[in-house]
């Protein structure tokens, strides 16, 4: 998809293979894959061109019930990723660094203090840029 993501990365799911979930994506999924890979190609360059290790990208809604995620998830339409970058640092160095950048994405939220969501506007939106956390405690401004 581009030089630093491909398709078996964006739309691997353990939990896919365990419950034996066909998780290929469908052809609209499939074109918003294109735009994520770009964008996590952005993200990557503003980390200093540091590997991103993604735990969750593309699910189809069969999957994200499976996972417990809301239908409206962007990770169904193949606009979102979980990720985390230990080789720029932390979880919130990493988040504090995208959210002061010029990224249009859609919402980063760092979750549990343990990973990164990213998620991109759909073709022919405006990048609404939200920045926020969830954990225990619920929905909140990132700090």
């Amino acid at each position: 998809m581009t030089p630093h993501f491909s398709l078996e990365e964006l739309t691997f799911s353990n939990t896919a293979i365990r419950l034996d979930i066909d998780n290929t994506p469908t052809p609209e999924a499939l074109n918003n894959l294109q735009m994520l890979a770009e964008g996590l190609e952005e993200v990557r360059a503003k980390l200093d061109s540091n590997p991103i290790k993604i735990s969750s990208g593309y699910r189809c809604l069969k999957l994200n019930k499976a996972v417990k995620s809301r239908d409206t998830s962007y990770h169904t339409k193949g606009l979102a990723a979980d990720f985390t970058c230990p080789r720029y640092g932390s979880v919130k160095e990493v988040m504090q660094t995208l959210a002061k950048s010029s990224i249009e994405f859609d919402q980063l939220i760092y979750e549990f203090g343990s990973w990164i969501h990213i998620g991109f506007p759909e073709a022919g939106t405006k990048a609404r840029r939200q920045v926020f956390t969830i954990d225990k405690k619920g929905v909140r401004p990132f700090e």
